[in-house]
């Protein structure tokens, strides 16, 4: 274990969400919701963050899994949701203040927007896609979102870990 993860003030629970991205949420929605059943449980649109993405689940209970189908407001204005398929992999964190302090001393570099409320109502922040001179570490080209866990998941990852 290196000496950073041994000081590490809070855990990756496991998988909250995937985000997929595309010209056509309807076609997204061809493939997972029609063909591979999962159910569309919420909708969320911003123009500050220029998508409309229909919320998804996989599974249930704690450990259910969001699959968020997107496509852009404006295919012509940032942020491109739809650039890159596989937009974004959501974590569970059991304590997201303690994380984004721990983090940020270690040299990660985060996205601008700091912790703010997210499509499916949980805490968010994300993990920078690309590092600079100031913080380094990165997600070498994957944008990764930091989701503060509510007190059931946390309970039900807790419940499997002592099984």
């Amino acid at each position: 274990m290196s000496q950073a993860a041994q000081g590490r003030p809070f855990a990756v629970l496991g998988i909250q969400q995937i985000a997929i991205g595309g010209p056509s949420k309807q076609r997204l929605r061809t493939l997972w919701v029609d063909m591979l059943g999962l159910a569309v449980t919420g909708n969320f649109v911003s123009e500050r963050e220029n998508v409309d993405e229909d919320i998804c689940a996989m599974g249930s209970g704690p450990l259910k899994v969001e699959v968020d189908l997107m496509q852009p407001l404006d295919p012509e204005k940032k942020p491109a949701v739809h650039a890159t398929p596989l937009n974004h992999v959501g974590l569970w964190i059991d304590d997201l203040p303690q994380a984004v302090q721990w983090l940020t001393a270690q040299g990660v570099r985060f996205a601008p927007g700091g912790i703010r409320k997210g499509a499916a109502g949980f805490d968010i922040c994300f993990l920078h896609p690309k590092g600079n001179d100031e913080f380094p570490i990165s997600g070498e080209g994957v944008l990764v979102e930091l989701v503060q866990a509510p007190p059931e998941v946390v309970s039900a990852f807790s419940a499997l870990a002592r099984s």
